[in-house]
């Protein structure tokens, strides 16, 4: 090993007694450790390998030494792990590195190395280390990384499909609206407007940074900035607050969109054009505990009688939509009876939380 070089050996010279010289009994030691070691000099050039990883590459030890066992290091590799080495050696710091080295069967492998200093009194001495094999552990990586992408890539073609045909149905809501009597026209507006909202929750669902895995802070701040528009715009503002961070499921956090959106449409269907709505969210998501979140609407009792002609669904819709998702829900979103929301248990892969039941 150069003072590029990642790994190197025990010495091989058989100097003075010194407190790390290796001897033969640690060279004994070391040939039936099932562990890849190596040591160096002070200039970083390999002066040991022992028999774990003689028999790993299939060489001697004598095309090993200095710099002969770089020979083996994966060509795209090679420059990297080099950089990392040389300046863990001109600093003489503890360094690891993972990179791949050929084995005797030609089979690139990748490898865990972890080096140390050997200092006495100040002295430096050169380095120690071993290597590790965990190409089964990248593979799995690796694949877990591909299947994500292909996950987000079919996810994002859905909603996007989805939107698509939300788009069309409010077009065709409009018409039947303005061809319906009068007396029809404020429950197909209602209607129109929820397929406009459940249209932008799977817009920001399609934005998110990762559509599989989907932090609900930022979800639920940029879906109600966008409801704030979508209706009575200037007259209706939805604020999120809270401690902590979550990443959710879509399913979960299409449901807590569309329980966010009815609110509002809620809101906005029990009062006139004039009334200034407020929604407020809370979401308590500290480290280790159930992810619970809390709305209340502002419009206060204003919002109890509802506007003549539009149909008062809110709760039945939320609870369905709570339902879908397997969220536990109470509350009616008001000051006195906020609307409480206990997310479900996140798979591992997404979010390592747990949700008891809803007290």
């Amino acid at each position: 090993m150069g003072a590029d070089t990642p790994q190197g050996g025990h010495s091989g010279n058989h100097g003075a007694d010194t407190p790390f010289d290796l001897g033969d009994g640690f060279r004994r030691f070391a040939d039936h450790v099932p562990l890849m070691m190596w040591r160096t000099d002070e200039s970083g050039r390999s002066t040991y390998h022992n028999e774990c990883w003689l028999q790993f590459t299939g060489r001697p030890l004598a095309e090993e030494i200095a710099d002969g066992w770089r020979g083996g290091v994966h060509p795209d590799d090679f420059i990297r792990h080099a950089e990392i080495v040389e300046k863990a050696v001109e600093s003489r710091l503890p360094f690891t590195v993972e990179f791949r080295l050929r084995r005797h069967d030609g089979a690139y492998r990748w490898l865990l190395d972890t080096g140390r200093p050997l200092e006495e009194n100040g002295v430096f001495h050169g380095y120690l280390g071993s290597c590790f094999d965990i190409t089964d552990r990248k593979n799995a990586e690796e694949h877990a990384e591909h299947a994500l992408v292909e996950k987000e890539t079919l996810l994002a073609e859905i909603y996007h499909r989805v939107r698509n045909n939300l788009q069309v149905m409010v077009s065709l809501i409009g018409l039947y609206g303005r061809a319906a009597p009068e007396a029809c026209r404020g429950s197909f507006d209602a209607l129109g407007q929820r397929v406009r909202a459940i249209a932008l929750v799977q817009q920001h669902l399609h934005e998110a940074p990762h559509i599989a895995s989907i932090d609900l802070r930022d979800y639920l701040h940029r879906l109600a900035s966008g409801l704030g528009q979508l209706r009575r715009a200037g007259r209706i503002g939805v604020t999120v607050e809270g401690d902590g961070t979550s990443l959710v499921e879509p399913r979960t956090a299409n449901a807590l969109g569309m329980i966010v959106a009815e609110v509002v449409a809620e809101c906005l269907d029990a009062t006139t054009e004039t009334v200034t709505c407020g929604i407020s969210i809370r979401i308590d998501a500290p480290a280790g505990a159930p992810v619970r979140l809390s709305v209340i609407s502002g419009a206060g009792e204003a919002a109890a009688a509802g506007r003549e002609g539009v149909p008062k669904l809110g709760p039945r819709l939320i609870a369905a939509y709570a339902a879908q998702a397997e969220i536990a829900v109470c509350g009616t979103a008001t000051e006195a009876d906020p609307l409480y929301l206990q997310l479900p248990e996140v798979r591992a892969d997404v979010a390592p939380t747990i949700s008891p039941s809803l007290s």
